[in-house]
């Protein structure tokens, strides 16, 4: 190997060399511009002499000289290589905790303490509450207020109804993401009458800043990003067990706060008017209990409902799959083979953003139906156990358990990027990878790499929950489609008359699916065509809908 002071040497003699030659450059430069040229001469021997000096690599940092101390003083702020290094590191982490998982305020900047631990009481004096940090409810308003602009459908509603306040008398305790976009749905509800007792359905989808904001304005929130299993369950139950508090309403996502009445509080449980299940996991379990004969209260599936299906599910994943992979891993998309696991609307949204950006993606399918027309929109159909050595992204969003298991995932190459669009965490088989043999290192918020005995990492990213909500932000304009959904089925819940709805689970009436459509109209300068009394009459329709039959298929 050649001694670096000879590598110095030899890029000294070739300075040396270039520099004589630029003697003649110099001559030509004098002739041009009136410079004389024995200075010229003279600035480039120097120049020269200057570089025949420089010592070998290895004493190059004690032959540094100063002009005077002012000068030292001056450089030695700059920091070494060493420092750099460190520097760089210190602003890449402190960037990953301001902006990784929707933007908390409080992820960098709050003290480890659990806040079961904290007292804390808000500007009115109320205690009933538990989050991360009061201090934090100005940021979370300003959150809200811009969540607003984009929600202007939900806005309208709470304007129209509040003077009628539907909702009075109605106790809503909800399980849901807390986010700007939901509180602007339970702040809604609350103008419409409602005493609301909020907790997070996701242990890292809570935004703590809105949590606090919402909290300051008197809601009982419950919530904090980061929860353990333990705190989760413990949220829940100090939102349904309350002296002189008894829920009449309920506003679930994923089932796990309907399951905690019926299972804890079936007294409770059955004194309740209705309940509002929004994802395809709780409203599984709530035909499980309807088929069992023990769901005791009539339910509104949202999830079902043309608004949630063909927006919500379709649209949200479409843009937020992408924000959620780039906020986490920094990803190019070009080229990556992905597989996607599910052809629902989900499924159809993620593909469709991921083969916009270059991707090469195939499907995972069960139903024969989805499966085609994955085909038709040009994915190849797989299964996973045969493509999962390729791939460089698994991303599951079927609703199911164990789709991702640990013989998939000891099968995947290097750096394989493993994450969950679907609602519950039970897709990938997380509790797998818990093993002795396994190393977990975690990367930024969110983002753990799982390392093999070999050495191969595998990219987990929060830990097998629902990616966008846990690592990024949605759309407030789709979610305000959603949320007005939600806000319409409890009102036709708790003010339908007695025997309207039975002891079941129920699909929103399509004239209610319209009406929600109807109020997000405006926000694209759209303008329907009426139908004529000859026209209405010719289709058997009414004027003023419901246009479609409820088999329907949009």
């Amino acid at each position: 190997m050649t001694d670096c002071g000879e590598d110095a040497k030899l890029e000294v003699k070739q300075a040396s060399k270039e520099f004589k030659e630029s003697e003649n450059v110099a001559e030509k430069y004098s002739a041009m511009t009136g410079t004389k040229n024995s200075d010229v001469n003279m600035n480039v021997g120097e120049l020269s002499a200057a570089f025949t000096a420089v010592p070998t690599h290895k004493s190059m940092k004690k032959q540094i000289q100063f002009a005077n101390q002012e000068e030292k003083q001056e450089f030695s702020k700059f920091p070494t290589k060493t420092g750099r290094r460190s520097l760089s590191r210190s602003i890449s982490q402190s960037s990953t905790d301001s902006y990784s998982s929707a933007a908390s305020y409080t992820d960098s900047s709050d003290d480890e303490t659990s806040p079961r631990e904290k007292t804390q009481v808000n500007s009115k004096g109320s205690s009933d509450f538990c989050v991360k940090n009061i201090k934090q409810a100005e940021f979370g308003r300003r959150e809200i207020e811009i969540a607003e602009q984009d929600m202007s459908a939900l806005i309208s509603l709470r304007k129209r109804a509040q003077g009628e306040k539907p909702l009075a008398g109605s106790k809503v305790v909800g399980c849901t993401h807390i986010t700007a976009q939901t509180a602007v749905l339970i702040e809604t509800l609350v103008a419409l009458g409602a005493q609301c007792r909020w907790t997070a359905c996701n242990i890292y989808s809570t935004q703590n800043e809105v949590a606090a904001a919402l909290a300051e304005s008197g809601v009982s929130v419950f919530a904090w990003k980061g929860e353990s299993e333990d705190d989760f369950w413990w949220c829940i139950d100090r939102c349904v067990n309350v002296e002189g508090w008894q829920a009449n309403m309920i506003l679930d996502d994923g089932g796990d706060l309907t399951h905690w009445v019926y299972k804890k509080y079936p007294s409770v449980f059955k004194k309740v008017r209705g309940i509002v299940e929004e994802s395809v996991t709780g409203v599984h379990r709530l035909y499980q209990l309807s088929k069992a004969g023990k769901l005791c209260v009539p339910a509104m599936n949202v999830n079902d409902s043309v608004t949630k299906q063909k927006f919500d599910n379709l649209y949200c994943c479409r843009e937020s799959i992408l924000d959620g992979l780039k906020r986490t891993t920094d990803v190019m998309f070009g080229g990556k083979q992905v597989v996607v696991c599910g052809y629902g609307e989900v499924g159809k949204g993620c593909c469709s953003a991921l083969k916009a950006l270059g991707a090469i993606v195939c499907v995972t399918e069960i139903d024969p139906i989805c499966a085609l027309q994955a085909c038709m929109d040009g994915f190849r159909v797989v299964k996973l156990n045969e493509v999962v050595r390729q791939m460089d992204m698994v991303i599951t969003c079927t609703g199911n358990k164990n789709v991702v298991t640990r013989e998939h995932l000891d099968r995947m190459k290097n750096g394989c990027i493993v994450c969950n669009m679907g609602h519950s965490n039970t897709e990938i088989d997380v509790a797998s990878l818990r093993t002795p043999e396994l190393t977990w290192e975690r990367v930024r918020s969110q983002v753990d790499h799982v390392i093999w005995p070999d050495g191969k990492r595998v990219i987990l990213l929060a830990e097998g929950r629902l990616l966008n909500l846990s690592c990024s932000t949605v759309p407030s304009f789709v979610l305000s489609i959603t949320a007005t959904t939600q806000a319409l089925a409890l009102i036709e819940l708790y003010n339908a008359p007695e025997g309207r709805y039975k002891q079941d689970v129920y699909l929103l009436p399509k004239k209610m699916d319209e009406y929600v459509a109807s109020l997000h109209l405006p926000n694209f300068d759209a303008h329907l065509t009426e139908l004529s009394d000859e026209q209405a009459k010719y289709m058997g329709l009414n004027k003023n809908g419901p246009f479609k039959p409820n088999y329907y298929r949009y």
